[in-house]
């Protein structure tokens, strides 16, 4: 959803005005629309001034081997055959980067962007958050999910979000009316603009109408992740980000380091503000590839059953599961859940930002993206994403 323009935002959008159609490899790249080269300004570029708390780097960070081949890949769709050059001229791609058994298999960018640049997670940054519930947990903060959200936000008992359980709250479960289109005045638009003006707790009163009954079915709705992301910072008495860094960020091995925007109650945007470098993106891709383990240590970052419960479909309550009534997609915990026989999650943020892990075949996929559309679905991205994403596991074995 297009946010108003500030200056810093216009000088940015002027200076990749040039860049549409560069490339860091021989085939020509995708030539981008107006409305795409907005979504790349704000997606690739840090924003002066915007408020933010960082998570510092890892003294030692996990080694990642990069390519040595190309990656001979096709495959088709619609009766065409497409490549990943295919792929890159045809959609906006920032970068794209494949690992298998922690290895880097492919990686390119686009747009003059390079391994240095930091993308903005959209919400990629729900998964980040979930994970920080299940080491909360691990670490006593939040004894049990089944605690009620005034538990922790007292200023919501009594409502309809204070009364909903953070289980409830993590599947996106609580039968709240709330409607998140990403189009000028929807309830999440709204919400945005209360939580700016006094804070996420305060702005959530305004919904207050329960129209399912909590845990039964499945409805997105991005206020319930930054409702999370308030209860960590009280239950743990730390700001997202200090809680995290060491960890989660520090201990998957980052390399540099990452960002998170503060709204105007100073909270991180734990619905989706994350900034940080793509290979860190791979690492934590790598890391959950490996039911949590960082594989050049062997330390597990990630609590095991908890990564289970948030990322097997066979582990949810049929309400939760691929093609339950209302996604094709499973949920659970904040990660989107692969409608495939093998163990296959994602975490998926708007205009094209995800990334793609298959456990079984230890193989990763970022794609960072410009998409005009914030829900790809809506465009050609999201069934030719699925097609890359399924011919890279075919690649190295069966789907």
């Amino acid at each position: 959803m297009r946010t108003a323009f500030d200056a810093c935002t216009l000088l940015i959008f002027a200076a990749l005005a040039g860049c549409a159609t560069t490339s860091d490899h021989a085939v020509a790249g995708h030539t981008l629309t107006t409305e795409e080269r907005w979504q790349l300004a704000l997606h690739s570029q840090d924003r002066p001034g915007v408020r933010v708390n960082v998570m510092k780097p890892s003294a030692q960070p996990m080694p990642l081997a990069t390519p040595r081949t190309a990656l001979p890949l096709t495959w088709n769709l619609q009766g065409k055959s497409l490549s990943i050059d295919d792929y890159f001229q045809r959609h906006p791609v920032m970068a794209l980067l494949i690992a298998k058994d922690g290895e880097i298999v492919f990686e390119r960018y686009q747009f003059g962007l390079t391994a240095e640049h930091r993308f903005l997670s959209n919400s990629m940054a729900k998964s980040i958050t979930g994970l920080g519930m299940g080491l909360a947990r691990a670490d006593g903060f939040i004894p049990s999910f089944d605690a009620l959200a005034q538990t922790y936000l007292p200023q919501l008992t009594g409502t309809a979000y204070g009364e909903t359980t953070l289980q409830n709250l993590m599947n996106m479960a609580s039968g709240v009316k709330y409607e998140e289109t990403y189009k000028p005045g929807d309830d999440h638009g709204k919400f945005r603009m209360a939580a700016n003006r006094v804070g996420v707790v305060l702005g959530a009163k305004a919904f207050n109408v329960r129209e399912a009954p909590q845990g039964t079915r499945f409805h997105y709705a991005s206020i319930e992740t930054s409702l999370i992301g308030a209860v960590l910072q009280t239950a743990t008495r730390e700001s997202l980000a200090r809680y995290l860094e060491p960890r989660l960020w520090q201990a998957i091995g980052a390399e540099g380091t990452a960002t998170w925007f503060l709204d105007g109650a100073g909270l991180e945007n734990a619905a989706g503000g994350v900034r940080a470098l793509p290979r860190d993106y791979l690492r934590l891709g790598i890391v959950l590839a490996n039911d949590g383990q960082r594989p050049d240590t062997g330390k597990q970052v990630i609590p095991r059953e908890f990564l289970l419960d948030s990322t097997d479909w066979h582990r949810v309550a049929a309400a939760f599961r691929p093609r339950n009534p209302s996604s094709y997609y499973g949920y659970s915990n904040y990660f989107w859940l692969e409608n495939s026989r093998a163990r296959r999650f994602m975490l998926l943020g708007i205009h094209g930002q995800a990334i793609f892990v298959d456990p079984a075949h230890r193989l990763v996929m970022v794609h960072l993206a410009a998409s005009e559309h914030a829900k790809v679905g809506e465009g050609t991205m999201g069934n030719e994403r699925a097609a890359l994403w399924r011919a890279v596991v075919q690649h190295y074995g069966k789907w």
